[in-house]
């Protein structure tokens, strides 16, 4: 039956690839439709994640932002989708890198780095874009799928430009394994951790948030530097990743300082246009 599944959803992942990108986003205004309008798909959680951190907006400005957040999501969906097939010209002029000497410059001293972001706008193109616009090795976090047949065609999929896609159960054997090798390990850790004992606890858009506490262990354990990589629309289907340095040694921060500069900056990132953050997960289930 996996196979089967797997089958059709690779037929259907092809046959969607033929879409232009022109016409691609008729397909997320209906899916926007869909979502929004006839099933209104997590918008319970959507709705008391925005009460809880804009309780002074009114009905109406939490109607036109939760219209807008829908619009961000769809948009990621059918970009994920698409991504499957897209080639290496479109990539990287459609998810570009404007300030690489950053990188560069630290690559050039011979270390490896961190590179931290948020669920934010089109994340999901990044394990793609990222390795053919630096010199570093890419490598890639991600949950395993159920259907193996699936997960298999993932992996092929989005390695097929130089990433390294490895599980987040091995994150650490694979750092260890990449010691001599130059990297830069992707990790987007701004959602809510499902185990108390590796958080960190910060001021996060004023509420009392537990963040997952990889980025900061493990820059801390290779001191290696940590960068934000701040992905911003520009236009549907076009983003920049504009990167800023959090630090370039971490072991002389406090701990927990690392974490505070990373949920700081995205909290700013967040104010400056909450419609490209994904609200629909439950961000502060987790109590202290």
């Amino acid at each position: 039956m996996k196979l089967f599944v797997a089958f059709w959803f690779i037929v259907f992942v092809l046959i969607f690839g033929l879409i232009p990108f022109w016409a691609l986003y008729i397909v997320s205004d209906l899916v926007y439709f869909i979502l929004y309008r006839l099933t209104g798909y997590r918008k319970k959680v959507i709705i008391q994640n925005l009460t809880k951190i804009f309780p002074s907006q009114t009905s109406i400005e939490r109607n036109k932002l939760l219209s807008k957040i829908y619009k961000n999501l769809t948009d990621v969906i059918i970009e994920g989708i698409k991504a499957f097939t897209m080639f290496p010209s479109q990539v990287t002029k459609r998810h570009k890198i404007i300030n690489p000497e950053i990188l560069n410059s630290i690559y050039e001293n011979g270390t490896s780095i961190i590179g931290v972001t948020g669920h934010y706008c089109n994340w999901e193109w990044g394990s793609l874009s990222a390795s053919l616009q630096t010199n570093y090795k890419v490598v890639a976090f991600y949950k395993p799928l159920s259907n193996k047949w699936i997960d298999r065609f993932m992996l092929w999929n989005r390695t097929r430009f130089g990433t390294k896609l490895t599980s987040i159960y091995e994150t650490s054997i694979t750092f260890e394994k990449q010691i001599e090798v130059k990297s830069i390990y992707l990790m987007a850790a701004d959602q809510n951790p499902s185990k108390r004992k590796k958080t960190i606890w910060v001021d996060f858009l004023g509420q009392d948030t537990a963040f997952l506490d990889g980025p900061e262990r493990y820059a801390r354990k290779y001191n290696y530097p940590v960068v934000y990589m701040d992905v911003q629309r520009k236009r549907r289907g076009n983003y920049t990743i504009e990167l800023s340095l959090i630090t370039s040694n971490p072991l002389e921060l406090p701990e927990g300082e690392l974490t505070r500069r990373y949920a700081k900056k995205l909290e700013s990132v967040i104010l400056a246009e909450p419609s490209n953050w994904l609200w629909s997960h439950r961000r502060w289930k987790l109590k202290r």
